[in-house]
């Protein structure tokens, strides 16, 4: 059987995790690497990351087209946050029969925030015999999916608490600027009344994803967003707050079913929190028959955990039916220890 041929959307952070991640896995060939920086054009991707795997031939383009028309089984694109600003890029790889992976936050539940264009993405999908799944840590793995999985061990359901206390410092920054990293708290307050800092994009996608699998109907989403301000300078490699200025975000939301607060979310997450005595942690707290009470110290790695759940999603999303697909439709990650071919049934 041929290899598994990947190309990459994006070389950031996340796109270079991904790309030395799945170039290490037996029986991938990354094929294609596309990303608009000027100081990555033209460069061979061996030279600017960890990519040892990988023909001496393939070089980053700028152009995506040249990318694609190598024919890649997967796309992955680590670009934007928003299903909005993704579609066109989704767009695109469809057109060129790529299945998709997408590391958008707001992909992993696309239906919550955006449901003509998912309807839309699901259309183009079935045309091109690809599938599309948006996934990552969180949204995609930690504060939903793995919760839901949870509850396959209980009767009864009252409520539902996650709560993720994370680093920002791995991811790069894109990330930074939507949470608001650096900035004075007038300045974060000044683009947050005009909706330009996103904070955490996922908690509707979450609760809506826990909702649906549960069967219950979401009758209001609220959310609250608040600084997080550093009285130490603090720099990690994407992002830098120095003392007395934004080092991220405290978010906070809740999903009401039946008229009361069925789903409490909690979401802190700085830049190098161990600084000022904060220790990460993913905790999951579900009220019911039987309770069950998660808790994970420190937290799943954010960075690592987004690239390694895009990755170890591959072979799922090769073999699933053609349409758009969240971590509901989809078997549950795992590691891929062996040749990822055999875990293929073409």
């Amino acid at each position: 059987m041929d290899k598994v041929q990947v190309a990459v959307w994006g070389f950031g952070a996340m796109g270079q995790g991904i790309a030395e991640m799945i170039s290490a896995i037996d029986g991938v060939e990354i094929v294609g690497v596309c990303d608009i920086a000027p100081a990555l054009r033209g460069k061979r991707v061996k030279d600017v990351s960890d990519v040892d795997n990988i023909s001496e031939n393939v070089r980053i383009s700028d152009d995506i087209d040249t990318v694609l028309e190598t024919r890649p089984d997967v796309l992955f694109i680590a670009t934007d946050s928003f299903t909005k600003k993704s579609f066109p890029k989704i767009k695109k790889g469809l057109e060129y029969g790529a299945n998709i992976i997408s590391t958008a936050e707001e992909m992993a539940y696309p239906y919550a925030n955006e449901p003509e264009i998912s309807k839309e993405i699901d259309k183009l999908a079935k045309k091109h015999h690809a599938t599309v799944l948006g996934t990552g840590i969180n949204p995609g793995f930690v504060m939903d999916f793995l919760a839901i999985a949870m509850t396959g061990a209980m009767k009864r359901i009252d409520s539902i608490e996650i709560s993720r206390v994370n680093s920002l410092s791995p991811f790069g920054p894109t990330v930074m600027e939507e949470q608001g990293v650096g900035l004075s708290i007038e300045e974060f307050e000044k683009r947050m009344e005009k909706g330009e800092v996103a904070g955490h994009v996922g908690f509707k996608e979450s609760i809506h994803m826990i909702a649906d699998a549960l069967g219950v109907e979401v009758e209001d989403f609220r959310q609250q967003m608040k600084p997080i301000v550093t009285s130490v300078d603090r720099k990690s490699k994407y992002g830098e707050a120095k003392k007395d200025h934004v080092a991220g975000i405290d978010m906070t939301a809740q999903g009401i079913v039946g008229g009361k607060k069925f789903i409490d979310m909690k979401h802190p997450q700085q830049i190098e929190p161990e600084m000022e005595g904060t220790h990460t942690g993913d905790y999951i707290k579900i009220e019911g028959n039987p309770s069950v009470n998660l808790a994970i110290n420190p937290e799943i790695d954010g960075g690592l955990g987004t690239i390694a759940v895009c990755v170890n999603m591959t072979p799922h999303v090769i073999n699933a039916e053609p349409g758009l697909k969240t971590m509901l439709d989809l078997p549950a990650p795992r590691a891929i220890m062996g040749d990822i071919r055999k875990k293929l049934k073409r």
